[in-house]
């Protein structure tokens, strides 16, 4: 009897939930859970966490430490059904705050520690800008792991691995999108599309430069980009793809293999040499800009929620 796809990716990749949903996580049992201010929000608003959410509101000394304290408390949750890590993200406003995200990082993790969670089960999710990527170092240094997250450029990766990151998550749906909006009538379809494309090409540098950093691909769009991806070393997947994967029938063939380093890590880029590259780049640029606007909206919403909460 043939195995479900699902079960099929589980033995090449480490299948990660892209939710903050409970049940979701019961139901596919990942290995890992990835969180963001637009997960976060949409765990948030579902009404039996309503009383726990007033709660935390009414005794946070101010919005971001409520918003840190419902991040971590959904994150606290999440740890205790899955084995391996759970992704948390900094403020996307501090995208471009290296201090900032280190003082906000540090924050997240004692908040974890006081809930039991030992740090080695954390990642820290920070936008993967110039200034991100410096805090993610010096994090790394600390021993706090992170998840460099709106990666959309090989420019990007590079950096990511040269500061010794834990884990980068390229994403792949919306790189597709961009192309998509460009070029209506283009064939993006099987191994055309840009967005498993980079995916393949920053996992294939990686392994090949002996860089120990984790190739998390994320943001799909369709089972197809997940299919094409499967070999990856971490693919984190929405619940409706993770219930597509479940109920789907047939062979799964394993797309990316791990090689051997062949030759040493090349030069790191210097600042200028980053934006650069990055601003040659327009669906990078475009998409990295969209991406933290966009999380920062749905951060506004969750804000306005627990003002109007600890009003109460």
């Amino acid at each position: 009897m043939a195995e479900d796809l699902l079960s099929q990716l589980k033995q090449m990749s480490t299948v990660v939930a892209d939710t903050g949903d409970i049940d979701t996580i019961r139901r596919y049992s990942p290995q890992d859970a990835t969180t963001n201010p637009s997960l976060i929000l949409q765990a948030a608003q579902q009404e039996n966490r309503r009383s726990r959410l007033a709660e935390i509101a009414s005794h946070s000394t101010d919005i971001d430490d409520a918003l840190d304290a419902v991040a971590v408390e959904i994150g606290s949750e999440i740890s205790a059904l899955v084995p391996g890590y759970v992704s948390t993200e900094v403020s996307a406003r501090l995208s471009f705050d290296t201090n900032g995200t280190l003082a906000r990082a540090r924050s997240l993790i004692e908040r974890y520690d006081r809930h039991g969670i030992p740090p080695e089960r954390i990642l820290i999710k920070v936008a993967a800008t110039w200034e991100g990527i410096r805090a993610a170092r010096q994090l790394e240094r600390e021993g706090i792991r992170t998840n460099l997250t709106l990666l959309f450029s090989f420019t990007q990766a590079l950096a990511c691995a040269d500061a010794g990151v834990t884990l980068v998550s390229p994403f792949v749906g919306r790189i597709l999108d961009w192309h998509k909006a460009e070029w209506p009538d283009g064939d993006f379809s099987g191994d055309n599309d840009p967005g498993v494309k980079s995916v393949r090409r920053i996992y294939e540098h990686y392994k090949g430069h002996g860089y120990r950093t984790i190739v998390m691909g994320a943001s799909f769009r369709n089972m197809g980009e997940i299919q094409a991806l499967a070999g990856c070393d971490r693919l984190t997947i929405s619940p409706a793809l993770l219930g597509e994967l479940a109920e789907t029938q047939g062979h799964l063939e394993r797309r990316l293999v791990p090689i051997d380093a062949e030759t040493s890590a090349p030069e790191p880029q210097d600042e200028s040499e980053f934006r650069w590259s990055l601003n040659e780049d327009a669906m990078a640029t475009e998409k990295l800009a969209e991406g933290i606007r966009k999380f920062t909206a749905d951060q506004r919403k969750l804000e306005t929620l627990l003002a109007e909460l600890r009003k109460k």
